[in-house]
């Protein structure tokens, strides 16, 4: 991996994880949360272990990193793995279903990372609102076009994921200053019309890409299998 580099000029060298955990660690850094997108095509227990000798090596680590590092996960062979070597990591689940994060992963994460079209769908709403009641943090990725934004400030999600932050930046700023002012293109029927006149949030294709994921996730990991989380190891994980 560190002989990769970016496309776009100039070009740079992809990150490892100890070159990002250095960076995270510098003093101007300090405010940072790191989340790690956990990919499945990874060995858990050997990238895990890893991870935890990079973490345990840095100075004050339990006070200064750990805390500040959120683990993603897609599939709860994971979920086991990062009970039993990083325990101390705050853990959240990647996904689109909400059948899967409801199964698979209520009692092992305290955060949600869900697919935005997903979340449109009326079982997408239940799932967001029994998080809310629950106190577990929802995050909403991807999220691009200030239509998508503020539907997702409706929501009172914890978390917005974008690939244009300065979008998102300005238009909370814009909130923050005047929200009815900022608000006002996206209110009201026609600024919300393309949750009805987008295919993809319709809730039959969700339907169908949430069981295509499920497909996928267990032809590459393996078939799912809920992970019995003991009290001490929930009681662990902090609010992100």
């Amino acid at each position: 991996m560190e002989h990769l580099q970016t496309l776009k000029e100039p070009r740079q060298h992809i990150p490892t994880f100890a070159e990002t955990v250095s960076l995270l660690m510098q003093p101007e850094n300090k405010h940072i949360t790191f989340n790690v997108d956990v990919k499945i095509q990874n060995d858990p227990n050997r990238l895990f272990s890893l991870m935890h000798e990079v973490i345990t090596a840095q100075p004050n680590w339990e006070t200064d990193l750990a805390p500040r590092i959120l683990l993603g996960l897609w599939h709860p062979t994971f979920l086991k793995a990062a009970i039993h070597h990083l325990p101390y990591i705050k853990r959240s689940h990647i996904g689109l279903s909400p059948y899967i994060a409801r199964e698979f992963f209520w009692e092992g994460v305290d955060a949600f990372s869900m697919d935005f079209g997903s979340l449109c769908t009326a079982q997408g709403q239940i799932f967001l609102k029994e998080c809310q009641a629950a106190g577990k943090k929802v995050m909403v990725w991807t999220v691009n076009t200030p239509e998508q934004m503020m539907e997702v400030v409706r929501w009172r999600a914890d978390a917005i994921i974008t690939d244009v932050t300065k979008v998102w930046l300005d238009l909370r700023r814009g909130l923050e200053s005047d929200y009815d002012k900022a608000a006002a293109p996206y209110g009201g029927l026609f600024g919300r019309l393309f949750l009805w006149t987008t295919p993809q949030y319709f809730t039959p294709i969700k339907e169908g890409k949430w069981r295509l994921q499920r497909y996928f996730l267990e032809q590459q990991a393996g078939s799912m299998e809920k992970v019995v989380v003991a009290p001490q190891a929930a009681a662990k994980i902090a609010v992100v």
